[in-house]
């Protein structure tokens, strides 16, 4: 299940950080630190996502 999870978590990390970038820009934040903390927010984040997903998953196989 963790191999499972850390490959979800490439497209679902990913995602949400991307997600989050552009949340930050849409509010007028352009520069560098507020990008970077928000990337590293969406990056952290997807891996609890990851494993719930993952964990679903693995209970349905």
């Amino acid at each position: 299940m963790f191999k499972l999870a850390l490959v979800l978590h490439i497209f679902i990390g990913a995602t949400l950080a991307g997600s989050a970038v552009i949340a930050v820009l849409v509010a007028g934040y352009g520069t560098l630190w507020p990008i970077v903390i928000a990337a590293l927010v969406g990056f952290v984040g997807g891996f609890p996502v990851s494993w719930i997903i993952a964990r679903q998953l693995y209970e349905e196989g």
